[in-house]
């Protein structure tokens, strides 16, 4: 049986939590724009977060994984929910669907937006939007499990529940001590990117906002037109730096950075996997572009390069308007969002680790063909896949596209074309951002259907929870006793 109060109060810690990262933009405001805006979203989040936490008693076990499931859900939708009151309390976004929109990218690193000028945006909004990449690539829930042992639960079961695509490997014997290095490790690396831009020419605003954007993969600019802005090759290379390094496990970071075993690093599979697809997409890219567009290599490389890597590790960030390239580049750059980075990173997608498993299904399913009496295992290294691995990835990847489909027909069914409902659907679920259609990468979603921009919303969610454990929830079985 699910314990309601019990979900409730740990709901109320995370809205807490989430209060508390907006007071610092309220001090912010009261000498840069007007301040009323934060103070509602502060004093309406922490109302609620402290009437939950207060209201509910703390339970005297640890959550089972049904609870887990319904906390992590939970938690999402609220911070998106709470998070968009600074858009909502803002001239700027006319509706609460839009702040919802907006804030629901930010904080599952989608990176989709409904402003068509971000530059009129306050610069505390704008500071607002890219925070909330920072607070959601790493996860908000992550972070609660470094307070949640504090009142006496342990957080495994959010560990699992969050990372669901990551190999269950706790870094650390205590899995507070595991959440703490990972957010080291993040913070030291969001830092070093902060030091990179400025050294590269960006002010420290757009190196804050922009270093946010990155290490979280979400796609917000202060600029309409995104990295393109800058027209500088070093911050270029710097961004793109900095989203490889976002789209890798954060495990590996650990045991490279920390345990120093840079061995163990590059052997990783899945990372040479992700490595060499970048590789391969950027060499295709660029001989594609080079046939078709006649500018000089070394700016046709660099495009080719950062679209790739920004695609892949669902970034979002553009350097140049690729939906004006020929239809195999953005097929390909269309494939790269189903894929996306390495588990347990920020990135969304699908994940180079199973989509190498299905690669190494199906070449075990050529071999059974061949040599029907065989016995084949599927290996990832040295390790042998279980079958119910295999066969939780393949239900993984037939939700995912069944979701494609479904939410694909029903915002064709608002009256969206079919293009944009198809790169829109997967940009938004795959947590990219800009798509195809009239959702590119210099242009919009504000002008979508309001029931549109609800769906998207919920296919952003869904993406970011890797759809099992949102969907989960619509099954009778799940509240079953």
């Amino acid at each position: 049986m699910i314990r309601a109060t019990a979900v409730a109060h740990y709901l109320g810690l995370f809205l807490l939590l989430l209060a508390a990262s907006m007071v610092g933009l309220l001090a912010y405001t009261f000498w840069d724009v007007n301040p009323l805006p934060f103070r509602y979203a502060c004093l309406i989040t922490g109302g609620a977060g402290a009437t939950l936490f207060g209201l509910f008693p703390r339970p005297s076990t640890e959550l089972s994984s049904r609870e887990a499931l319904l906390l992590v859900s939970l938690a999402w939708i609220s911070v998106s929910t709470f998070g968009g009151l600074p858009f909502y309390f803002s001239p700027p976004f006319t509706s609460f669907t839009d702040a919802f929109f907006e804030a629901a990218s930010g904080f599952t690193t989608t990176g989709a937006t409904i402003l068509v000028d971000v530059e009129a945006l306050p610069a505390a909004i704008q500071f607002w939007r890219c925070f909330s990449h920072w607070l959601g690539g790493i996860g908000i829930v992550l972070l609660a499990i470094a307070v949640l042992p504090l009142l006496g639960l342990g957080g495994m079961q959010f560990y699992r529940a969050e990372f669901s695509g990551a190999k269950s490997e706790k870094l650390k014997p205590r899995i507070i001590e595991t959440a703490l290095a990972l957010w080291k490790i993040y913070l030291v690396l969001t830092l070093l990117q902060f030091a990179a831009l400025r050294w590269a020419g960006m002010n420290s605003f757009d190196a804050s906002c922009h270093t946010f954007a990155t290490m979280g993969t979400g796609g917000f600019s202060t600029r309409n037109s995104s990295v393109a802005a800058f027209s500088n090759p070093r911050i270029e290379y710097v961004l793109i730096l900095f989203m490889l390094l976002a789209g890798v496990n954060f495990t590996l970071h650990y045991r490279l950075w920390v345990e120093w075993r840079p061995k163990q690093f590059f052997a990783d599979l899945e990372l040479r996997f992700y490595l060499s697809v970048v590789l391969l997409a950027t060499l295709a890219l660029f001989a594609n572009l080079m046939w078709h567009s006649g500018q000089p290599p070394s700016l046709v490389f660099r495009h080719a390069l950062f679209q790739a890597v920004s695609v892949v590790t669902t970034t979002g960030l553009v350097t140049d308007n690729f939906e004006q390239w020929s239809p195999f580049a953005q097929l390909l750059l269309l494939a790269l969002m189903f894929m996306g980075g390495c588990a347990g990173s920020t990135a969304g997608g699908l994940k180079a680790s199973r989509i190498l498993l299905v690669l190494k299904v199906l070449g075990r399913d050529f071999k059974r063909m061949a040599a029907r009496r065989g016995v084949f295992a599927v290996r990832l290294g040295d390790r042998v896949i279980p079958e119910n691995v295999i066969q939780n990835t393949l239900n993984l990847v037939y939700l995912s596209l069944l979701v494609n489909f479904v939410a694909s027909l029903l915002l064709a069914l608002t009256g969206v074309d079919i293009l944009t409902s198809i790169s829109s659907v997967a940009a938004t679920m795959f947590n990219v951002g800009p798509g195809l259609g009239h959702v590119g990468p210099f242009e919009h979603y504000g002008h979508l259907p309001k029931i549109a921009k609800w769906i998207l919303s919920g296919c952003m969610i869904a993406g970011r929870l890797e759809f099992y454990a949102f969907f989960v929830l619509l099954t009778p079985a799940f509240w079953r006793r």
